[in-house]
Parts: structure tokens; sequence; C-alpha cells
């Protein structure tokens, strides 16, 4: 029995070292032309602010304001990002300030309304790091509930009024 009892070799532990943080952003920037930066949900601020995920690169690469998704997890928000930018990228004119169909299943209406950076620029930092001095555009985008509603609207259900704040 002692023949038969050789130890299983084990792959060898591989050690990297993780990018900073803004080295990755900058890495997909230049790699991609744009990147995601998520933030996490704050349930201690008053009202309590959901997660949100942001752009980051899109006046360079396309002329088009950042754009922000509040209140999905940062893969959902990310992908969704993905197809926005992906449509942008190709030609397709997104109207803001309206509502639209066309990106959303089932001709669910989304809009994107423009952000004022003086109000809600502090939730952007990394913006900062990227534009520096420049000045940045932010524009939301703002999905609807399962029946299509806006959070403006009256049908928005009252479980989610924390859920999607307009920022204006």
């Amino acid at each position: 029995m002692a023949g038969h009892d050789h130890p299983h070799p084990h792959p060898p532990d591989f050690e990297f070292e993780p990018m900073e943080h803004m080295d990755k952003i900058h890495w997909l920037i230049e790699n991609r032309g744009w990147a995601v930066e998520p933030v996490r949900p704050d349930p201690s601020s008053e009202p309590p602010r959901p997660s949100y995920s942001y752009t980051l690169g899109l006046e360079a690469l396309i002329g088009h304001p950042e754009i922000v998704i509040m209140g999905l997890a940062p893969v959902a928000a990310s992908g969704l990002l993905d197809l926005v930018v992906a449509n942008l990228r190709a030609g397709v004119q997104i109207p803001r300030g309206r509502p639209f169909v066309g990106l959303l299943d089932h001709d669910l209406r989304a809009v994107l309304t423009d952000v004022s950076p003086e109000t809600h620029g502090w939730m952007f930092p990394t913006l900062g790091e990227i534009y520096g001095d420049q000045p940045w555009r932010m524009t939301q985008f703002v999905w609807p509930d399962r029946s299509g509603a806006f959070p403006w609207e009256p049908e928005w259900p009252a479980a989610m009024v924390h859920t999607q704040p307009v920022l204006r």
C-alpha cells in the first residue's frame, strides 16, 4: 500500500501584483476606450443611497456625456452600459431628456436625463482623476419598472422609492 500512496502534485501558486485601482481604470480606457466605476450602496445616508455605476472616458471616445445608472447591481449596470455604449459607438442617436424605445427588451421605455455636475459631482470622484481640470458632462440612464413606469410617475412602486433616485 505504501507504493500507491503518491502525493498528488499541486499546481504552483501563482503570485501576481494586483493592479492598483486607477491603473486598472487607465488600462481599460486605453485598451477598450472606456471603463465603468461601480459604487457601493450607502444604507446609512439619508435617504439611503443605492449602488450605482458610471462610465469613464465617453467624452474622449465618442463625444458623449458620461452615463450613470442608479439602483442596479454592478454586473447588471455594466451590461446595460455595454449595450448603450455599443449603440452610441455604432452611430445610434439616443435622445436626451425624452423617453425612447428600442434598447430594452419588450419595448420598455428608457430615458437619458442630464445630471448637474455642480450638484452631483461629488458622486463621481474618479472623473476628476480622469479629466483633471477639464469639464465633464453626465447623463443618467433612467430605467423603468416592470410595468414601464419611471420614478417620477405615479405608477412607480412605493417600495422602490429609494431604488433609483433621479439626479438633476
